[in-house]
């Protein structure tokens, strides 16, 4: 085959690599955010301490290992879950937690001042975090985000070890029917970076955009 011929087929994984990351990216992006707020705003500090060491026993794990806990450990002793569910379940809780300590960055990086000046003027908490705190943490939690995202996207390929049908799986799939390994691997690297630089690119613009909404 072609090196036309084996791009063609690992194109096929493609929109179920998008679908892993998107899914993953998104449901950690959701649960991140009341994690942060437990971890940095509860106040409760035992709540703060536990939260805060959850997030860190999620992180020091591999991926792969909590992935084989939802799909292989559910399925023995509570419920079967379909591949392409348990990736996304599995990235999704590892995303909420490193998004969450990115979150947390941004709101630690806004000056105290900021706070004491909002609550000076009679903001609510409420508005003084959505109208005073959250644009100006958001500046700083961008390129962090962005850069998890792209991780995440290299990281969906664990996915493949489970059968789910998307880049990796298709090279796999296709290396050991056609022998040609060092061009399809090869290809895969490549589709990766590809598939990457849109989000690479969208976060600089928003990062531009940001700044200077925050220089005016």
């Amino acid at each position: 085959m072609s090196a036309l011929d084996h791009l063609t087929v690992l194109l096929r994984g493609v929109p179920m690599t998008l679908a892993v990351t998107a899914g993953a990216l998104a449901l950690g992006a959701v649960l991140g955010l009341p994690v942060m707020l437990l971890a940095t705003r509860s106040p409760w500090r035992p709540v703060r301490g536990a939260v805060r060491l959850v997030v860190d026993l999620v992180r020091g794990v591999p991926p792969i290992v909590w992935i084989f806990i939802l799909y292989y450990g559910l399925a023995e002793h509570v419920v079967r879950l379909e591949p392409l569910t348990a990736s996304i379940l599995g990235l999704g809780l590892i995303s909420s937690a490193h998004l969450a300590e990115v979150y947390r960055s941004g709101i630690l990086s806004v000056d105290a001042g900021q706070w004491a000046a909002a609550r000076a003027l009679g903001l609510g908490e409420a508005r003084l975090f959505v109208d005073v705190i959250a644009p100006q943490a958001l500046r700083i939690a961008v390129p962090p985000a962005a850069t998890f995202a792209l991780n995440l996207l290299k990281d969906s390929a664990i996915a493949s070890v489970l059968g789910v049908t998307d880049v990796a799986y298709q090279a796999n799939h296709e290396a050991q029917t056609s022998f040609d390994t060092l061009t399809l691997y090869l290809l895969a690297g490549v589709l990766y970076i590809v598939l990457g630089l849109p989000m690479a690119v969208l976060s600089r613009r928003v990062d531009r955009r940001l700044s200077a909404g925050l220089a005016r």
